[in-house]
């Protein structure tokens, strides 16, 4: 698997202790923010190969984090999470342009996979967005 760049934007603490440590033992650099504004800020800093979001937050919620993705880094894959999963809501993520959708709870296996997918799809376009 490639090394990416990993953007981890979530509003429970907990989810990013628990990602951080799992993603970085795969060989990816990450980066974890509890807000979507601090999520904003670093990506107008910052190229990430993979954007994890949260959808519900206070403030920007992962549906700006993603439309802000989509318009300044539109080679980013992004990866919506939500507790509150309907389908409805991963149609809307979908038609965004996010790359996936995945339900709280899941397995890091389930979020390792989407990754997996990312990468490859990110690979046949030319290489990731951190490597340019």
């Amino acid at each position: 698997m490639a090394r990416l760049s990993i953007l981890v934007v979530d509003d429970e603490p907990i989810v990013g202790k628990r990602l951080k440590p799992a993603l970085t033992k795969s060989g990816h650099t990450v980066d974890v923010v509890e807000s979507g504004k601090e999520a904003i800020r670093l990506l107008a800093r910052q190229a990430y190969d993979v954007v994890v979001a949260d959808i519900r937050m206070e403030g920007p919620d992962g549906l700006q984090v993603l439309r802000y993705v989509r318009t300044n880094s539109p080679r980013t894959a992004v990866i919506m999470i939500t507790g509150f999963a309907t389908v409805d809501l991963a149609r809307e993520t979908l038609t965004l342009g996010a790359f996936d959708f995945i339900a709280k709870p899941f397995r890091l296996d389930d979020l390792r996979n989407a990754i997996q997918r990312a990468t490859e799809r990110l690979v046949g376009d030319g290489g990731t967005p951190s490597s340019r």
